[in-house]
């Protein structure tokens, strides 16, 4: 409400036309439109030939950019005037001449896309020193192609084509509508196959079309014409196909003339081969290569020709970087209102055994004061870890065949980390070792990532008495999830991930499982259950569950400063065998700023669960299953600064039934009923690098209180901002 009275304010306070000229005219609105039904015609794809766009809206409402700017005086001496000339968006003139090449484009287009006979009228509207105009798309009936015919003067070209059954990955057909972008497409796509097949010197110039429409119909027949290679002065021939040579590699540092990268490390990256045809792919892929190599800073090849020959040599030139960096990163913490401070010190060697191996040694200490704990002799959280981590940019497995290790884009991990930690109420000790694998298709937007081995070992050397006789043995005390996670713990992760990502989807997916091994291994060998009906390894319980997770985010550019995204997060994982309890790192929770915003973090769930001990709540808001529903309008306002308004729902259940958690396993009948909703906008401080984001979310329904509580059930219908409000900072985008 106080946002929409500010714009009021602002709006009533200056003239949006102040500085519009009096022989001009401000460009209020740009409209697109067609005559008919069209399928095929995309309005939003033609507003791209748009030569003019009006001011910026935001939420595609408010101008207040121009209106901003309107605010400040004509004095360009005055800093205020500066700043808000700088802060807003000058007004946008309507210029004639710009519109009638936007109606030259806009027929162009058409024609290309097959409307041979289209045309564009330009509609304007004049109100006192504003204009809205509209362009009016005239199509008229498609042209179809009735007969193709592949004219290739080079026989060899045209037996090479054959033998690879050209023919059946043709992007023209008979019967398909005329489209000069597929036109051209079927060019680029020849000229790839001929750069990949040793063709150095063809380029897509060769090929070209003759067009022929039949009379008195909308018919076109189309003849695709692949010439001779032509040279100036010389009778035109077959075009020259070439092979490699030479392949030498040297330094682009003149201070040093040796590359530190092993032989076969280069020879690996390079996937030009000497005695092999040359390839434009194999080109690329050779720079990919280089460029993935932390050792490695810039790359520089060149292909050059050897005289009177066929044949070519090629020379890569590598500079590297400096093989250590030592960094020192300090940091505040805040968790939960507790103030504390950590700092870490981090050394790597981004060529440790010369194939740009990357070594990395990290130590971290953190301290942080903890307030409002009762009964116990230390107030204080310290916290040291050791992490060593070492990275080969390539397939680090035996039996994998060398084309395999050559075409991916691969990096094998291997890490061990040591974490202490000493609350007040307990000593925590994790010792994690992993074994992982991440790896790429060229060419392809896929993404995918093997755990071989995820070790944790969690172990508790000591408890304080006043936590164990509260939370976990005292007569009172039932909580076998808070239990479970203060004894010491096997975790043997084994873990399989994909994601996909463009320009307008994202998606990701992961399956994980543990404990299978072990359990496989305790009945083979009949090995005991303790009193709890468990298998020990070293006398220590092991974890066993699944867990898989999918998010898939999906965006639509509405135009150049509006943009609508959805998200939908759904996860779910089951203890078994050897558990009845997730492990809390594996559990999910929600409220946040990346889940639903209505909540603070951990505070939302499971199911129509109400918080009745604030002191565990932590451990009780948690499940075994989550689902998120997102969607947020987002906005470029102006500077760096962009707004989103945002409405989020979800909740996370459990799958078994526990009796700390009430009312939160997940049922069929009842699940819908339980998910939360929020509403909220934000603010983003896109600074390129990274983006700051602020975020004020509202309970819109709260599971937590049953429909006939409905001033508590429905906080949107009688909102109270103490009660209803979460508040969020973080870094980055929530999906």
């Amino acid at each position: 409400m106080g946002l929409t009275i500010g714009m009021a304010c602002l709006f009533s306070s200056c003239s949006l036309t102040r500085y519009v000229p009096d022989d001009s005219l401000l460009l209020d609105r740009v409209k697109v439109k067609t005559d008919d039904q069209y399928h095929d015609i995309s309005i939003g794809q033609m507003r791209n030939y748009l030569r003019q766009q009006p001011n910026a809206r935001w939420f595609s409402l408010f101008r207040l950019p121009l209106a901003t700017y309107s605010l400040s005086g004509r004095d360009t001496t005055k800093w205020m005037n500066r700043m808000l000339r700088s802060l807003g968006e000058p007004p946008v003139l309507y210029d004639s001449v710009l519109a009638a090449k936007t109606c030259s484009d806009l027929t162009q287009t058409l024609r290309n896309q097959g409307y041979m006979r289209a045309d564009v009228d330009l509609q304007t509207v004049k109100h006192k020193k504003k204009i809205v105009t509209t362009y009016l798309l005239h199509p008229g009936e498609p042209y179809f192609i009735r007969n193709i015919c592949y004219e290739i003067s080079d026989t060899v070209i045209a037996r090479m084509l054959e033998a690879m059954g050209d023919s059946t990955r043709r992007l023209l057909y008979e019967g398909m509508k005329f489209d000069a972008e597929r036109l051209d497409a079927e060019r680029k796509r020849i000229t790839a196959i001929l750069a990949d097949s040793g063709y150095y010197r063809f380029h897509k110039e060769f090929i070209s079309y003759v067009a022929d429409t039949a009379a008195n119909s909308r018919l076109i027949d189309i003849s695709l014409r692949l010439s001779l290679y032509h040279r100036k002065d010389l009778p035109d021939t077959l075009h020259p196909r070439y092979t490699m040579r030479n392949i030498s590699y040297s330094s682009g540092d003149l201070n040093d003339s040796v590359i530190h990268l092993r032989r076969h490390v280069l020879e690996e990256c390079t996937h030009l081969k000497s005695g092999k045809l040359f390839s434009s792919t194999h080109l690329q892929q050779t720079y990919n290569h280089f460029g993935r190599l932390q050792a490695v800073k810039y790359t520089n090849i060149a292909i050059k020709q050897v005289p009177d020959t066929t044949l070519l040599d090629c020379a890569i030139q590598l500079q590297t970087n400096k093989p250590s960096m030592i960094s020192f990163q300090p940091e505040g913490t805040n968790t939960a209102g507790d103030l504390g401070a950590a700092a870490s010190f981090t050394y790597q060697n981004r060529n440790l055994f010369r194939g740009s191996e990357l070594l990395s040694l990290q130590v971290r200490g953190a301290y942080e004061a903890i307030r409002g704990l009762e009964g116990y002799s230390n107030q204080d959280f310290i916290e040291y870890s050791a992490e060593a981590s070492l990275t080969f940019p390539r397939f680090i497995m035996p039996f994998l065949s060398r084309n395999l290790r050559h075409s991916l884009k691969a990096s094998s991990e291997v890490s061990l980390l040591y974490d202490l930690q000493n609350r007040p109420e307990f000593h925590r000790r994790v010792l994690s070792a992993t074994w992982r694998y991440r790896w790429s298709l060229p060419g392809r937007n896929d993404r995918f990532q093997f755990d071989v081995l995820d070790l944790n070992y969690v172990f508790m050397p000591w408890i304080s008495q006043t936590f164990r006789e509260e939370y976990l043995e005292g007569n009172t005390s039932r909580n076998a999830i808070l239990r479970y996670n203060y004894e010491d713990l096997f975790i043997t992760k084994i873990g399989l991930g994909y994601s996909f990502s463009n320009q307008h989807l994202a998606l990701r997916t992961n399956i994980e499982t543990s404990g299978n091994v072990l359990s496989l291994g305790a009945n083979v060998f009949r090995a005991e259950k303790d009193d709890n009906g468990q298998y020990r390894l070293f006398n220590i319980a092991f974890a066993q569950y699944v867990k898989g997770d999918i998010d898939v985010t999906k965006s639509f550019q509405i135009d150049r400063n509006n943009q609508l995204v959805f998200h939908v997060g759904l996860g779910i994982a089951y203890p078994y065998g050897n558990s009845s309890v997730l492990p809390f790192e594996k559990r999910y929770f929600a409220g946040g700023a990346n889940s639903v915003r209505g909540w603070s973090v951990r505070s939302l769930g499971p199911g129509g669960y109400k918080e009745r001990d604030g002191r565990i709540n932590f451990i009780n808001q948690t499940g075994d299953m989550k689902l998120d529903l997102n969607a947020e309008y987002r906005t470029h306002l102006f500077w760096k600064l962009g707004g989103a308004l945002f409405v989020d729902a979800g909740n996370i259940w459990t799958l078994r039934s526990y009796n700390e958690q009430p009312e939160g396993q997940f049922r069929f009948d009842t699940f819908a009923s339980q998910i939360a909703v929020s509403y909220g906008l934000g603010l983003r401080f896109n600074f390129d690098y990274f983006i700051l984001r602020f975020d004020l979310g509202m309970k819109a329904i709260n599971p937590a209180f049953k429909t006939d509580e409905e001033e508590d059930h429905f906080p949107i219908l009688h909102p109270r901002f103490s009660r209803d409000y979460a508040f969020h900072f973080a870094v980055g985008l929530p999906f």
